[in-house]
């Protein structure tokens, strides 16, 4: 069961990544300095002056050209590789004790691709809330969700089984709501 909550919080915070990139990691090297948690051997460095430094200045310029419209869009597009390897490292930092291949391809495949993925999706709002005159406002929702969700799940860490869980069902959700209503736009497309 361990491994699986594990597993579910290097997920999780790899799902965070696609809301800001280094907040997450900047939180994580925090409360690992701080011997709040403690991540897989060789992963230490995370709570380090050096990546505290690196990622609370990465993190600080990341939420500043963010509120800038069209330079968040563009930088949302450019960090879409940054965030998989973000999510690749914190998946990677939480599980341990397994088969390395079986640890990396869950990093890569799992952390890598709900970051991947989450990033591109908030990627796909930022554009459409820049037209509808909204990205302030999708920025202060970013800042919020990147740095409370990783808190909470660190806090309380059974929190991450329910995001993990929570967010495929909610994205299908809209999915299909979205679906719906495109067919009952288009009745010709129906047939």
């Amino acid at each position: 069961m361990e491994m699986i909550l594990a597993i579910c919080i290097g997920l999780a915070l790899s799902a965070t990544v696609g809301f800001r990139i280094f907040t997450p990691l900047f939180i994580t090297g925090i409360f690992e300095r701080v011997d709040w948690i403690t991540v897989t051997e060789g992963f230490s460095w995370l709570g380090s002056t050096p990546a505290l430094v690196a990622f609370g200045a990465a993190t600080v310029f990341e939420i500043a050209v963010n509120y800038i419209p069209a330079v968040g869009s563009i930088m949302k597009v450019i960090a879409t590789p940054i965030a998989a390897i973000a999510g690749i490292l914190l998946t990677a930092s939480f599980i341990g004790d397994m088969d390395p291949l079986l640890e990396w391809s869950i990093a890569i495949v799992g952390g890598g691709g709900v970051a991947a993925a989450s990033h591109a999706a908030v990627t796909g709002v930022k554009g459409v809330s820049e037209t509808a005159l909204l990205s302030p406002a999708v920025a202060v929702v970013e800042d919020i969700t990147a740095t409370t969700v990783p808190i909470a799940i660190f806090l309380v860490p059974v929190l991450a089984i329910v995001f993990v869980v929570l967010i495929p069902v909610l994205i299908f959700t809209l999915y299909n709501k979205r679906k719906r209503r495109k067919k009952h736009r288009n009745p010709v497309e129906r047939f």
